[in-house]
Parts: C-alpha cells; structure tokens; sequence
C-alpha cells in the first residue's frame, strides 16, 4: 500500500505508520452532521429543570480519506448553524490550520450572537477540526495536545433530584464499589429551592452510601437564593461533609457566588455556561469561586477550552472539565491547573451508546488510548432509531 507524504496509514482508528510533517495538510473536502436523540433510563432532573431525552449533534470533517468527529449536546437550532453558515468557511481551509478554521467561524457570527447556540455549534466543528488534524497526522489527540499527565481523575455524577432512593443508591454504588471513584456528585436545589429538607436528606443519603473516603459534592443548578444558599452550604458541610457547592446560585449572580463563597467552607464551582473567553474572565475577576467549570461543547471546543485554562492558570485558579467525558479527557491531560473531570450519567451513556471507541471510566480516572488516531472514536452505524436528521 503507497501512502502519500504527509499521511498516515490506518487501520480503523489505530495508528501504522507516522506521517510527514510537510506542508500545510490536505484542504477540508466536506462537513457532514447529523442529529440524535437519546431517552433517558429514568427520569431526571435538577433544582431547576426536568427532562426525558438529550439531543446531540454530531459533525463529521472530511478530508483524504479521513474523518474527524465532534459532537455538542445541543438542540437542532445547531444543527442549521453548522450547515448554513459555518460549513462553508471550513471547507478548503487546510487540515493542520485549525486555529485559522475557529477565528474564522468566531469572525463570521458577530452578528447572530456568540454565547449559546451557536458556540455550542462552534464547539462540535472545532472538535471535528481537532480530531481530522490528528488522524491527518497519525497520533493521539492527546499526544497532538501534549500529556502533562497519563488520565485525568474523574468523579461520578448524576444523582438527579427526580430519583427515588433506590435508584440513587444503586447509581451511588457502581460509582465508588464498581468503578472504584473517589469523588461522586448529586443533584441539588429541587424545585427551585423548595424543598430543602430532601435536599439534605439526599446528601446524608450519599454519603452513608459512599463512606467516609470518598469526596461529595453538591449541584444546586442555581436554585437557591443568596441567603438559603449560605445556610444549605453550612449544612451540607456539617452533617454530610460535602466539599463542594456546584451553582448555589445563578452563575449569572457573580455578587451572589461571591457571597456564599465568603461565608461557607465548600469550594464554590461555576462556569459551565461558559460561552466565550470573557465571560470566564469575569468570574474569574469578580472572585466568584474556587474553581472555574469548563464544557468543551459549549465553549468554543478545544480551541477555546484551552485559552479558558490559560486565563484560570494565570489567576491561579483550578479548573473542572464538565461534562463530554470522552472528549474533554483528551484535552484536560495537558492542562497542568486541572483538578478533575465530571463523568456525567447521560453523557456516559450517550457516549457509548453513539460511538465506538468510548474510554473506561474504571479506577476513577480517564486515560486517552494513545495507540489510537484522533480521540479515537467513531460514529457508530445503525441509529436510525434515535437519528432526527
């Protein structure tokens, strides 16, 4: 078999031979997508919101005779960004050129509104982008990146306020005695902070459950109030020794962050409605939390997922990779202020139920298969069951 210069030869997603460095790469020939939704196995939901199904939508990059996958859990409304206007100024851009791929999409929607839907469209192209490049190459995303470290620890998370105990408790107990985690997180602040007696009740729950070893942290979604906040943080670190207090409130509220911060002894998260470097710069500069919460589909993808580590690093602040296990454990090994990464129940399932190729999460840690090209994944075949378009 003759393999051009500056391509590599694969067999599935594993790597032969190294390629040529040469030049600028091959031109993006074309980008697919296409749009999934998965039920839920129980009903879920958080302090703020319920639902039953996660939408997906999953990008394919082309080029000779690759293809780089990305994906954001995002509604359809992403799915007509990528095809209406940011397919356009990816195709023909050279394949190692990703940086000038992003400014130019970043460029381009000045006008329909950065934060939200059309990052989270952003995010799956620059995933795409990111992962053609080194299948282009022959190596890991992870090596592409450069590893600090081998995996990336993990905590368990799910525990939505819709579960009865049992469910719970069962969730609870593959997390620590199955997968050997050290670090699980549940859901808090049901009905908007209603109901905070259950609050606690759950949190004493999982932590009988768990034991004294392992770390519990809480998510209230922003369904508390400023001042409920403070007294449930109180609470939550006496009788269940939680450490830490994900959105107590509104991560819009950065006065209000900053309030419970100052007045509990859990570390405050926050951040993973994070659109664009300036909104994590301003919380970071309100000192509104202990460590910054980043979601590679929603941010702006490894491109900008990268930058928002830097600006945390230079604030000398931590960062928490939410959400997207299987695509932000190939990023988070490089970033030397990361503290961990959330395996989140959906996502989890969502992940290997779509693609092949998904890490384990045994052991409590994410470890990238350098041996294989890209992120190493694949869109599976045979999801017309759960394909929208």
């Amino acid at each position: 078999m003759n393999t051009p210069p500056g391509h590599a030869s694969h067999s599935g997603n594993q790597i032969i031979a190294a390629p040529s460095s040469a030049g600028d790469g091959p031109p993006v020939e074309k980008v697919t997508t296409a749009l999934f939704e998965v039920p839920t196995d129980h009903p879920e939901g958080d302090g703020t919101i319920a639902w039953s199904s996660t939408a997906v939508v999953v990008v394919e990059v082309h080029a000779a005779g690759h293809v780089g996958t990305g994906w954001t859990y995002c509604a359809k409304s992403a799915q007509t960004v990528v095809q209406e206007k940011l397919s356009s100024l990816v195709q023909a851009k050279p394949v190692f050129d990703v940086p000038a791929a992003w400014q130019s999409m970043v460029n381009a929607v000045r006008n329909m509104g950065r934060p939200g839907v059309v990052s989270c469209a952003i995010s799956a192209v620059d995933i795409a982008l990111w992962d053609l490049k080194a299948r282009v190459m022959g190596v890991s995303l992870a090596s592409l990146f450069g590893r600090l470290r081998e995996g990336v620890p993990i905590y368990g998370s799910g525990g939505f306020t819709t579960y009865q105990d049992d469910v719970t408790i069962a969730q609870l107990e593959q997390w620590v005695a199955e997968w050997h985690m050290d670090k699980v997180k549940i859901k808090i602040g049901e009905s908007w902070g209603s109901n905070p007696g259950r609050d606690l009740h759950r949190a004493q729950l999982a932590r009988k459950v768990i034991g004294d070893d392992a770390e519990l942290f809480v998510d209230a979604n922003g369904g508390y109030n400023r001042k409920q906040a403070v007294r449930m943080g109180h609470a939550f670190y006496d009788e269940a020794g939680v450490t830490w207090f994900e959105e107590p409130v509104s991560s819009d509220d950065l006065d209000g962050l900053r309030e419970v911060r100052d007045n509990c002894l859990i570390d405050v998260a926050a951040g993973e409605y994070g659109y664009s470097p300036w909104y994590f710069a301003q919380m970071i500069g309100a000192s509104a939390i202990d460590c910054l919460q980043v979601d590679v589909t929603r941010c702006g993808g490894f491109t900008a997922w990268a930058q928002v580590a830097g600006l945390a690093a230079a604030s000398n602040m931590d960062i928490s990779g939410h959400c997207a296990p299987n695509l932000s454990a190939h990023i988070a090994v490089s970033a030397p202020n990361l503290r961990h990464l959330e395996y989140f129940h959906d996502h989890h399932r969502i992940e290997n139920m779509l693609f092949d190729g998904a890490l384990s999460p045994a052991g409590g840690v994410l470890t990238p298969d350098t041996s294989r090209a890209g992120h190493g994944m694949r869109l599976r075949t045979g999801l017309d069951d759960l394909r929208k378009g």
